[in-house]
């Protein structure tokens, strides 16, 4: 590759989407590519101080519009430190959430302050993903696998599933805002399924 190529996953919590990134990854280096796999919150060592302001603790802790600042500060240092230097090296980076999850999360699921995220994102962050996965599930059941996991980073699923729901639609009415970039793909299937299908797509991007 002679320039950097930026994937991201995007989904509710539990949908696979961190299972489908890392398979993601492991098989495009297997393919000879230079990848690198990271995630958000997080992803440097000063956005991953920031992630655990944000994941861990009560759900009440932060307003969404004290979220939505954490978030951008996270994804500023995120970017400046991680992804541009990579994509700038020809890299392949694949991103376990981007700033489509803050307009679903805070924009749209917590709060409607979709403008103050797209104009925060414009300041400070404007860059976006060549190819974005949108794991699909059902809520419900995406819901149980991730309280089942007793990470400590819980606090969004414990805001509970009328809340998914409403991340579920967020995430599909991205989908239909951004058809250019964004593939939806039906994550009640077998891991092995869902992978091949996001195999499919990507081969024939980076083609």
């Amino acid at each position: 590759m002679n320039s950097g190529f930026f994937i991201t996953f995007e989904g509710i919590d539990g949908s696979g989407k961190t299972t489908q990134s890392r398979l993601l990854a492991t098989l495009l280096r297997d393919y000879g590519r230079d990848v690198i796999h990271t995630r958000e919150p997080g992803g440097s060592d000063g956005a991953e101080d920031i992630r655990r302001l944000l994941v861990e603790g009560d759900p009440g802790r932060w307003s969404p519009e004290t979220e939505i600042l954490l978030f951008t500060a996270a994804r500023r240092d995120h970017l400046e430190r991680t992804i541009r230097p990579a994509l700038g090296a020809g890299k392949v980076v694949i991103s376990d959430r981007f700033a489509d999850s803050t307009r679903v999360y805070q924009g749209a699921a917590r709060a409607d302050l979709r403008g103050t995220v797209d104009q925060l994102h414009d300041l400070m962050i404007g860059q976006e993903p060549d190819l974005t996965f949108i794991v699909d599930m059902d809520p419900e059941i995406a819901l149980g696998r991730g309280l089942a996991r007793e990470s400590g980073e819980d606090r969004f699923e414990e805001m509970g599933l009328g809340f998914q729901e409403k991340l579920r639609a967020g995430f599909l009415g991205l989908a239909e805002q951004f058809p250019d970039r964004c593939h939806v793909i039906n994550g009640n299937q077998s891991p092995a399924s869902v992978s091949g299908e996001i195999q499919s797509v990507v081969e024939q991007w980076l083609s």
